[in-house]
C-alpha cells in the first residue's frame, strides 16, 4: 500500500516546520529541549546567545507548535513532548555526523516501485 501525495495544507505546513528549525540556534533549542526540561537561562547558555535572543527564538517555536512551557513560580521551563518532533530530532542527528558530514546510510528498506 502507498501512502497517499501529501495534501497543499500538509505541504505547507511541513514547509513551515521546517523552515522554523533552519535557523541553527531555533534547532540547538529544539535539540536541547527534547532532551530534557531548561529554563530560558539555561538554554540560553547551552547555546550561546543571550537569554533574550533564546526567549524570542523560544516564543516562536512556541507559537509553531515545537516547543511547549509550562510556569514555575517566575520561570517558564521549556521542553519538546510531541513525540513526532522528538522524532524528526532524533533523526536528523542521526543522519548528520558530528563532522557535519552525512552520517553512513543504514541499509535501504525496499520501496514499492513508483508508478504513475
Amino acid at each position: 500500500m502507498t501512502n497517499p501525495d501529501p495534501t497543499k495544507a500538509q505541504l505547507e505546513s511541513a514547509a513551515g516546520t521546517f523552515a522554523m528549525l533552519s535557523a541553527p540556534v531555533r534547532l540547538h533549542l529544539v535539540s536541547l529541549a527534547a532532551q530534557g526540561e531548561y529554563d530560558v537561562g539555561t538554554l540560553a547558555e547551552r547555546v550561546g546567545v543571550s537569554i533574550a535572543t533564546a526567549s524570542q527564538h523560544l516564543g516562536k517555536l512556541r507559537l509553531a507548535g515545537i516547543i511547549t512551557a509550562r510556569r514555575e513560580g517566575r520561570r517558564h521551563i521549556y521542553t519538546v513532548d510531541d513525540p513526532h518532533v522528538l522524532n524528526l530530532v532524533d533523526q536528523i542527528f542521526e543522519h548528520i555526523a558530528p563532522d557535519g558530514s552525512l552520517a553512513p546510510d543504514p541499509p535501504l528498506r525496499t520501496r514499492p516501485p513508483h508508478t504513475d
